[in-house]
């Protein structure tokens, strides 16, 4: 019977050549080869550095720190908050550098560096710490907060007899969810001011404590409750003399309460029988951001105060100046002035100086310098910087555009020149941070991209990357996972006055301590 192929027999086998052929196309081609490339091409690789500046580093957490607060004292001191539910306060001061061989051969393996040890570990809370603080003005309460909604705070009982030591003090619950934490400034002689501070929570409300572990019955006592915002209240922040609270919210709104009456006394009233002295929100067409508001800043003569949104709109509006409004204006025979003419320092109170949008993407972060700068920094999201000055209206000094080369910008700050509320103490803690008014020109910044990095904001001195001087490298760069979540970079940092040294706080479970 004849074979319906139109091929012989031989057809139906291969050759040894052609068996040669189909055996060398496996599967175990390098990834970035071309099928059509010589087969003597030769496997080429990615080459991925990963540097290290820090000085030290601390890694009790087992989960993303996402936030860091510094003793107001004792620099040295900080405290991280994590996603493991835990805080941690830790001394920063790098200890010795780590020996390493003289040679490979006689020593193979050498010694990594150690971390730095807790100094306390602060627990009982059931959700993420997503914020930390020292209260003013000497760092005698930690407090910590969580997505739990639980405020908890420590008394500091350190000594020279018992080393170093916090003790818990109580706990208060009033929301659903903490955001932020905000420690009122104390002024000398200011005591309703002293160990206060304030929170701002998921449910649009803000709430102001002051803990005093003397005061049996309430130990956190709630000064104030305010209520005006209609969605998360996302930012706060207090004015330099510690009177006057702004908050801002997802709702687009934006308050400024009279915490302790000091503008009552001075002649300013809250509108509608409340609080809040000034009050605008999104249904002003010159004041509305669609997308809703994102972060705050006041400026060192609390004069005026900026909030930062979405799509990279800032708003800038006047604060009423409290001290001048409290003094009378005396007349011409000696007599003074009725109350109406004594708050007219306060007249542009609310108004809206000015409505800025040089930047893409949600403005993260503000930071006012300190005179004689008068500069505005803004970070945001989409890894950019831009410097306003605020002596020539808010006209745009400087915008780095590639400050972050993209990734979104945590936190800006100006070095401050504030010398310390009260002089250290002999001791376990002390620390030699001192203001350096000289450097307050300087702007720390730290993104999504794991970098910390120093600009000089006054231009003209540092003509390369447009007044960057100096960075530090150290944390994982974001990276999205399977989920279209990111994961990685730094999520806060602390720098004293002087700015010598920075302590991070990274998404990837380390705080890195950088020194200059």
């Amino acid at each position: 019977m004849s074979s319906s192929n139109p091929h012989d027999e031989e057809s139906d086998f291969v050759d040894a050549d052609e068996a040669e052929e189909i055996f060398q196309r496996d599967e175990d081609q390098p990834m970035d080869s071309d099928p059509d490339d010589d087969e003597d091409q030769p496997m080429t690789y990615e080459e991925q550095t990963f540097q290290n500046d820090s000085a030290a580093h601390f890694d009790s957490h087992n989960d993303s720190v996402f936030c860091v607060a510094q003793h107001p004292i004792h620099h040295n001191i900080v405290i991280t908050g994590a996603g493991d539910d835990t805080a941690y306060i830790f001394d920063s001061t790098p200890g010795p550098r780590p020996v390493l061989p003289q040679s490979y051969e006689s020593n193979p393996q050498p010694r990594e560096r150690e971390s730095l040890n807790p100094l306390a570990k602060l627990d009982g809370h059931t959700d993420t710490v997503n914020a930390v603080a020292f209260t003013e003005p000497t760092g005698e309460y930690v407090v910590t907060a969580g997505l739990d909604g639980k405020l908890r705070a420590w008394r500091d009982t350190t000594s020279q007899t018992t080393g170093m030591a916090w003790d818990f003090v109580a706990e208060a619950q009033e929301v659903e969810e903490i955001n932020w934490v905000a420690v009122c400034p104390y002024v000398q002689g200011a005591d309703e001011k002293r160990n206060v501070v304030a929170i701002g929570a998921n449910d649009g409300s803000a709430w102001v404590f002051r803990i005093d572990h003397t005061d049996a019955t309430q130990p956190i006592a709630i000064i104030q409750s305010f209520f005006q915002h209609t969605a998360s209240c996302t930012a706060g922040a207090w004015t330099p003399d510690g009177n006057l609270l702004a908050t801002v919210s997802e709702d687009g709104s934006f308050y400024v309460y009279d915490v302790f009456g000091a503008a009552a006394a001075a002649g300013i009233s809250g509108s509608q029988g409340t609080n809040a002295i000034v009050g605008l929100t999104a249904e002003d067409q010159r004041f509305a951001v669609d997308g809703g508001l994102y972060s705050v800043a006041v400026s060192p003569g609390g004069g005026i105060a900026a909030v930062g949104g979405a799509d990279g709109h800032i708003r800038v509006v006047g604060l009423p100046r409290l001290a001048a409004a409290a003094a009378p204006v005396q007349r011409a025979k000696g007599k003074a002035a009725p109350a109406s003419q004594a708050t007219t320092s306060a007249s542009a109170s609310g108004t809206i100086l000015a409505a800025l949008q040089a930047q893409t993407d949600g403005i993260e972060t503000l930071s006012f310098s300190q005179p004689p700068l008068t500069l505005l920094a803004a970070g945001s999201v989409d890894g950019s910087i831009a410097l306003y000055d605020a002596a020539h209206r808010f006209a745009v000094r400087r915008h780095i555009k590639e400050a972050h080369e993209g990734s979104a910008i945590v936190k800006v700050e100006f070095l401050q020149s504030r010398a310390p509320t009260a002089a250290p103490r002999p001791g376990p803690l002390a620390s030699a941070n001192a203001a350096q008014p000289g450097r307050s020109y300087l702007l720390t910044s730290a993104g999504l991209d794991g970098v910390v990095r120093r600009w000089d904001a006054r231009g003209g001195t540092a003509a390369a990357a447009q007044g960057l001087l100096q960075e530090w490298k150290g944390h994982l760069p974001a990276t999205e996972n399977e989920d279209g979540e990111q994961a990685g970079g730094i999520m806060g940092f602390v720098q004293g006055l002087d700015g010598k040294r920075i302590v991070t706080a990274g998404d990837d479970g380390i705080a890195l301590v950088f020194e200059e």
